[in-house]
């Protein structure tokens, strides 16, 4: 009978530590879990951070694209004013009409 006790006591540690084990693993596994969805909602962020930076870059182009084509145009009416004639591709000008490469 004490033999019977001692393998009984002996088992019963036994599926205790196993047990535990057991339960450790799956606190680990979800503290893992855990921290990869983390990892992912914080990349989740960072691209909607960036998409909604998207309109507000596109605006900005916007206004220099028109602040530009109010630049140039006014620098094409100072030429044309100053007596400047304007080349087009393909037409050689007079300056540069006898200029060979060296």
């Amino acid at each position: 009978m004490k033999a019977a006790i001692v393998v009984l006591v002996v088992l019963l540690i036994l599926a205790f530590v196993v047990g535990s084990a057991y339960v450790d693993r799956r606190n680990q596994m979800a503290i893992k879990r855990e921290a990869v969805n983390a990892a992912w909602a914080q990349w989740t962020l960072c691209l909607q951070r960036r998409a909604d930076l998207i309109p507000n870059l596109v605006e900005t182009v916007k206004g220099y694209a028109v602040q530009e084509q109010k630049v140039f145009g006014d620098i094409a009416a100072a030429s044309r004013s100053a007596g400047w004639r304007q080349v087009t591709l393909g037409e050689k000008s007079p300056r540069t009409a006898n200029w060979i490469p060296r």
